[in-house]
């Protein structure tokens, strides 16, 4: 039985979820404030975690900072009553894997979570121990990449993400491609391909906001740059993939 915690001031939203999560076969526990469900998240070690933003005492968006920041890759779903796109990326940025607003469905809630815990722990086996593209060199026993002697430490989502673009330069994909493709996601926000894109660029980029080495193609998707010039079909849709074979159209690269 799964273990999952749900961490909100509101009761009706507490007793709802962890109904429906318990007629779900799962093992849900409770906290009203973020010292409380920190607390029960340390001790308890759930397998996902349901986080409302908004929390007596300290942020959700705090709480997961530092969880992060200790290593726990624990799952978690933000809940949250703001709606825009930025919300949802700042909430991204934060470590979350998943981002539900106020008000939804408890049992469409109930069948995120279990998308996040089939997805399991994250990692790497499945990437080379070693690629170069572009003036790019991927170390994956280092976990690691060297750019224009630059050379940044890799979180395992990041690394795989870069992977997988630095085994297919020249080639753009979408974000949901992406989700799909690199991380085995079929349920779940795409803007996290756009904060980690935003996070690989920081850490790689000499200058983030003009990127040299992965550049996002208008109606394409993310690719990055091969050695000698950009190739991309200018027919794909946004969130498909596109075939190599034609040259990129001047002006048509972007760094979202």
């Amino acid at each position: 039985m799964t273990k999952v915690l749900v961490v909100d001031d509101d009761a009706l939203i507490v007793s709802s979820v962890a109904a429906y999560l318990t007629s779900a076969g799962h093992e849900p526990r409770t906290a009203t404030d973020a010292v409380e469900g920190e607390r029960m998240w340390r001790t308890w070690q759930p397998d996902a975690v349901v986080l409302d933003v908004l929390l007596p005492g300290s942020s959700g968006l705090e709480v997961l900072t530092r969880r992060r920041r200790d290593g726990d890759a624990t799952p978690v779903l933000l809940l949250s009553g703001l709606s825009g796109v930025d919300d949802r990326i700042v909430g991204l940025e934060h470590g979350a894997d998943d981002y539900v607003t106020k008000p939804f469905d408890a049992r469409e809630l109930v069948l995120r979570v279990e998308a996040l815990l089939r997805r399991g722990p994250f990692d790497v086996k499945h990437a080379p121990v070693r690629v170069e593209a572009g003036g790019l060199v991927l170390d994956e026993s280092a976990r690691t990449a060297t750019y224009r002697d630059r050379v940044a430490e890799l979180t395992p989502r990041e690394f795989a993400l870069l992977s997988f673009l630095a085994q297919r330069p020249g080639h753009p994909f979408g974000r949901r491609e992406l989700l799909r493709r690199v991380w085995g996601w079929t349920f779940g926000d795409d803007s996290t391909v756009m904060v980690h894109i935003r996070r690989l660029r920081k850490k790689l980029e000499a200058d983030p906001a003009e990127p040299e080495l992965i550049v996002n193609l208008r109606g394409a998707g993310y690719m990055l740059v091969a050695d000698g010039g950009l190739v991309a079909d200018d027919s794909a849709a946004a969130d498909g993939a596109a075939s190599p074979g034609t040259e990129a159209v001047p002006g048509s690269r972007e760094a979202v």
